[in-house]
């Protein structure tokens, strides 16, 4: 027996019936109903009638059409919600801030979470599980700077090497493996009569169990798991207290390096007063130490909700004290991002090195799976100095108090916003990881050395080359966007890695290639060289321009002859053209038969019968276009490409290419050869001196190079900023474009093909903030050269030795620069302290002038009371005068 049911609302269609309204539902009559319903039942089983259908068959057509029809519909797709797996927490207040970001808590199980958070230490094996598009709250080897032991192990091996710059931390034994060494050290200091005090820690200790402080360190017993430090015994107090800074430390990736500091924080105070340790008081703990989960047991522990009182006060607090007793706040949070930076320097050799051991093939520059939180213990001494104690990866989250709430609930909200998850990081992220699949699958595969030819290897280090600037052009654009998004949410954070100045930035990573060097023995030199060139500051139009400089070196490698890249050559040319070719040609008269080649015309056997036959200027028909000169084509352009109007008379096609492109070859070389000798002839004038005064002073600096060789590296790599270092070379290039101009007779040089040569030149000697430009008084040999040998083109003896005239010109020309800016200081040192005898004799050969007779009098003045950079300015703004060709 089967029920009776309603036909679904997919199934009307079958029926061709269209309901409206309930308004015209309900407005037909009984009739209407009764004739409507008689309808159907007779249309309904005439139907079942002539197919031969029973009623269950009917309902059963009926439903397979209702299904068909909603698998055809469009189904619009759910949003999917971020969720965050808590499991591996205590902390009730990581819950409260990812539901303000309207993050959803999954079940413990759960696979799919967007983010993990965890209070321990993760394995490598639940990192190489992750994900694209999820996130875990720690790294892989980051104990090596949060263990207490492998902290001083470090950082005593780097300290060797950089004793300057790794002194934040206490000397530091760890135990049992250096107690002799320990014990030595005690007696040496017993001989010398000094006294110390020393305090010894677990290992991998936290919430201050374990530790103990003595007076004297030959009673101290040898345990395993342990370190020694000594104790610093003159901390700086407030209101008579010793008190640690709880400093937290956002590291949102190690592949580049991110440090991001948040600008408030925890001052912990111990809860007696300090004094001295002494026999009798070092067993106080609760003077000696700043733990919070110490002193907190004890009686006087003061805990209330005012962020500036009590025995846990806020940064901000500390930041106030600080300037109404007079101290520099700025200097004291500049020292302690300076520990951060070479704390983190130390860890990332490691870090990196287990990271990419997690997740391989993640290119460089990718979103990390991995960010954490880190917790820097800091104390201060008497003169405000910074001593790094511990780190704590799993910093504590508890909120005790109203002071925890704020600022930790601050910590993690600005932390989240940084970190930017968004519902599309799992498709992009899943669609990025098949995309990589299937270019491993199809990889070709590599011939052979042996197979290839010469113009193959060619054109494969061209491809190669060119494949790695595109890279390198999307990771700038990818960090360029990461970096405005981090500008604009980092609230409370600011970032103190990578940083904005330049000179800094080449000091970090100065120290990040050492500890690579020294941490790794060695190994891993393309993660390295990764590492550095990742902080070096190329610009997105300096990727740009040296992609199109590959492409110029690149080649086409057609029917086995080499063809240079340029346009093709035109199919055919409108007879019309011979009118406008000849207008051209009387505009612009040719100087040679080269001249004539190149505007498309048969040369003839004489010059000047060519010009016979011209007509006169006044004869011609005005041009709408003005006349800007001889227009120069680029000389890398395969001929074939040019306009050639031949006449009947003219040579073979083939003999006629051959005969243009000798032709050209032999004017480009001779022009080059004339271009050699102009540049020979150029000095450079000092400002006010004739040019064997000049000379004298080159002279003088080169015969005692020793002496003026550090001063000279200090002025240009150290006080010259980027700008001002390309003023100076600016000032031999705007001469040089001079030269050519009147050389080639040409107003626009930028086509041919010596003026680009030049610019690279140029370009190299600006390498590395002007690094290029001092390897050139190196005697070891000229780097600049190397930019030629990785390159395809081939580069004449002549334009060789151009190019190294205009490297001598630039050296010459940041001698004389260097000269005039000391000298100007000198005078105004002497004008303000009186003339003395040794300066009168260290600077009277080379007595500062001005730039010219009549203006002589102001630039002294001027340079009296200006700084160096102005001078530098004034300078270039009379370089007309100051290289004279």
């Amino acid at each position: 027996m089967h029920m009776a049911r309603m036909p679904s609302a997919s199934s009307l269609p079958v029926y061709k019936m269209s309901v409206t309204s309930s308004a015209s539902i309900s407005s037909l009559s009984s009739y209407d109903k009764g004739e409507q319903s008689a309808k159907i039942s007779g249309s309904r089983s005439a139907t079942v009638m002539e197919n031969g259908l029973d009623d269950d068959d009917e309902r059963q057509t009926r439903t397979s059409s209702s299904s068909s029809n909603q698998r055809q519909k469009k189904t619009k797709r759910k949003k999917l919600p971020i969720m965050i797996n808590l499991s591996g927490t205590k902390y009730e207040i990581v819950r409260t801030v990812s539901e303000q970001f309207g993050i959803i808590t999954s079940k413990e199980d759960d696979q799919n979470s967007f983010l993990y958070w965890s209070d321990s230490f993760v394995s490598s094996e639940r990192i190489v599980d992750l994900k694209p598009y999820q996130r875990i709250n720690h790294f892989p080897g980051m104990g090596e700077i949060c263990r207490k032991d492998c902290l001083a192990r470090n950082i005593t091996k780097i300290g060797k090497a950089h004793p300057e710059e790794y002194n934040f931390s206490p000397r530091t034994w760890i135990l049992p493996s250096e107690y002799n060494t320990f014990q030595c050290y005690v007696r040496d200091l017993k001989k010398k009569k000094k006294h110390k005090t020393f305090i010894c820690k677990p290992a991998n200790g936290a919430m201050g169990n374990g530790i103990s402080i003595f007076r004297n360190g030959e009673k101290i017993p040898q345990h395993d798991h342990m370190i020694i430090q000594e104790y610093l015994d003159k901390p700086f107090l407030i209101d008579g207290y010793k008190f640690d800074l709880r400093v937290y430390v956002l590291v949102t990736s190690c592949d580049p390096l991110r440090i991001f500091l948040y600008n408030d924080g925890l001052v912990r105070l111990s809860t007696e007063k300090y004094c001295h340790p002494t026999e009798s008081n070092v067993d106080q703990l609760f003077m000696h130490l700043t733990n919070y989960s110490v002193n907190k047991k004890s009686d006087n522990f003061e805990k209330t909700d005012d962020v500036d009182s009590g025995s846990k006060r806020s940064i901000k607090f500390l930041n106030d004290f600080l300037r109404k007793n007079d101290f520099d706040v700025a200097a004291l949070w500049k020292s302690i991002a300076d520990v951060i930076i070479k704390t983190m320097v130390v860890a990332e050799p490691h870090v990196l090195h287990a990271y990419r051991m997690c997740r391989p093939g993640q290119p460089p520059g990718s979103d990390s799976v991995c960010f954490e939180i880190l917790g820097f213990d800091i104390l201060l001494d008497r003169k405000l100095k910074p001593w790094l104690l511990e780190i704590n990866r799993s910093p504590s989250f508890g909120t005790d108090q109203k002071i925890d709430q704020e600022i930790k609930g601050g910590l993690l909200e600005d932390t989240l916003r940084l970190l930017n998850i968004k519902p599309s990081d799992r498709r992009r992220g899943l669609a990025a990881q098949k995309l990589e699949s299937q270019k491993r699958l199809l990889r070709p595969t590599r011939r052979s050395e042996t197979e290839l030819t010469d113009l193959d290897k060619k054109r494969v280090i061209v491809e190669k080359r060119r494949d790695e600037l595109k890279e390198r052009l999307a990771q700038v654009r990818r960090e360029n966007a990461r970096e405005e998004y981090e500008n604009r949410n980092m609230g409370r954070f600011r970032r103190v890695f990578p940083p904005t100045d330049k000179f800094t930035i080449e000091r970090y990573t100065g120290l990040l290639a050492d500890a690579f060097q020294l941490f790794l023995s060695g190994r891993a030199a393309s993660l390295q060289k990764e590492v550095t060139r990742a902080f070096r500051q190329l610009r997105e139009d300096e990727i740009l321009d040296m992609l199109q400089q590959c492409e110029l070196d690149g080649t086409d490698y057609r029917d086995g002859k080499l063809v240079p890249r340029g346009p093709k050559p035109l199919s055919s040319m409108p007879s019309a053209a011979d009118s406008m070719n000849n207008e051209m040609s009387e505009l612009t008269p040719p100087e040679s038969p080269v001249d004539d080649l190149r505007n498309g015309r048969t040369p003839s056997r004489s010059h000047g019968a060519m010009s016979r036959h011209t007509r006169p200027l006044s004869a011609q028909r005005p041009s709408t276009r003005p006349y800007s000169g001889p227009r120069s084509r680029s000389l890398t352009r395969p001929l074939s490409s040019t306009n050639h109007i031949t006449s009947v008379g003219s040579l073979n096609p083939v003999v006629d290419e051959a005969f243009i492109t000798a032709a050209v070859k032999e004017r480009e070389e001779e022009m080059t050869k004339r271009t050699l000798i102009a540049l020979s002839d150029m000095r450079i004038k000092f400002p006010g001196k004739t040019d064997e005064e000049a000379e004298l002073i080159l002279q003088q600096l080169q015969d005692n190079w020793k002496f003026h060789k550090p001063r000279i590296a200090s002025y240009w790599l150290v006080k010259l900023d980027s700008i001002k270092r390309r003023k100076v070379v600016d000032i031999v290039r705007s001469n040089v474009r001079a030269v050519l101009q009147r050389t080639w007779r040409s107003s626009d040089v930028d086509g041919l093909r010596l003026y680009r040569i030049f610019n690279r030149v140029f370009n190299r000697l600006l390498w590395s903030h002007g690094q290029g430009l001092w390897n050139c008084f190196s005697t070891s040999g000229n780097s600049w050269e190397t930019i030629f040998s990785k390159s395809t083109d081939v580069i004449s003896s002549s334009e060789m030795s151009c190019c190294r005239r205009i490297v001598q010109l630039c050296r010459d020309c940041l001698l004389i620069v260097y000269q005039f800016a000391s000298e100007a200081k000198n005078s105004a040192v002497t004008q303000s302290d009186g003339p003395s005898p040794s300066r009168a004799m260290s600077i009277r050969p080379n007595r500062p002038s001005s730039l010219s007779s009549s203006t002589y009098s102001s630039l002294s003045h001027q340079t009296t009371m200006s700084p160096v950079s102005q001078r530098m300015s004034r300078l270039y703004n009379n370089h007309r005068s100051v290289l004279d060709a």
